[in-house]
């Protein structure tokens, strides 16, 4: 079982998850991250560390946002590897808890 990032995420993009991340999982997009479920390891270390609380274990994907698991999947294959932490993007903490972000998923 893998984490996956979700809809919070978008047009926040913290990166305070990759900094702890032991098998480098994550990759970047414009304005998200994704978890490689190829890669993950399931270590939890990730989850706590999102301020958007974007980060959920596969199982326990929000109701509604089970899409996100697909989308981690099929996303990580194309976006590059990020290691290392990055500032968030500049309006991140006016989007973030804002519903109904999907459509401004940038890929």
């Amino acid at each position: 079982m893998a984490f996956v990032v979700t809809e919070n995420c978008i047009k926040c993009k913290f990166t305070d998850c990759v900094d702890v991340c032991p098998v480098d999982c994550f990759h970047e997009g414009p304005n998200f991250l994704v978890i490689d479920p190829d890669e993950c390891i399931d270590c939890t270390l990730c989850e706590p560390e999102c301020p958007a609380n974007a980060i959920f274990a596969e199982d326990e994907v929000p109701e509604g946002q089970e899409n996100f698991i697909a989308l981690n999947a099929e996303l990580s294959k194309n976006w590059p590897i990020i290691t290392n932490v990055q500032d968030a993007l500049p309006d991140a903490d006016e989007w973030n808890g804002k519903e109904g972000k999907l459509e401004l998923l940038e890929k």
